[in-house]
């Protein structure tokens, strides 16, 4: 059987397709990418993925970020070459670039704590935990990437203060 997993139980838990979420990709928040304002994360990682111009226009002119995703994951529409390699990276972008432009949302990552991130799809194995909760959880481990990188930064300037004390 299973072990009992305490990190999962005392996770932070998000869906990546719930509005009020605001560390979904689908939440209310434009972001400013590569010289575009995109209507979400989820339009602008969509996109990204696309195979063609026209395709990339359609999905970034989606009136909702849950159309974003559908017209994304289009099982006949051709996808960038290497996209499975760039996934994670554009995501982290579209996210990053989210907490940059919103202390609201850059406080709510913060105030995760040192807790797991979990993203609850049931059926995503590669972004959620999934149904069995063996999912690699990849949405969750982009989110504890970037509060790090938060605190990483926010530290840098004490680190020089400190520095600058000491000499």
């Amino acid at each position: 059987m299973f072990a009992h997993d305490l990190t999962k139980e005392n996770a932070v838990r998000f869906s990546r397709f719930d509005p009020e979420s605001l560390l979904s990709t689908v939440s209310a928040h434009p972001i400013e990418l590569e010289g575009e304002v995109w209507p979400s994360a989820e339009h602008y990682f969509q996109a990204q993925l696309a195979g063609s111009d026209s395709w990339r226009e359609k999905i970034k002119a989606a009136p909702t970020p849950a159309l974003a995703h559908k017209l994304g994951c289009l099982w006949y529409k051709r996808k960038v070459r290497g996209w499975k390699n760039l996934r994670r990276v554009m995501m982290t972008r579209a996210l990053y670039t989210k907490v940059q432009m919103y202390p609201v949302v850059r406080d709510a990552v913060l105030a995760t704590g040192d807790e797991t991130i979990l993203e609850t799809s049931l059926y995503d194995h590669y972004w959620g935990i999934g149904r069995d909760q063996r999912g690699d959880n990849m949405l969750g481990k982009v989110w504890m990437d970037i509060r790090r990188k938060l605190r990483e930064t926010e530290s840098e300037p004490e680190k020089q203060a400190d520095a600058q004390q000491a000499s």
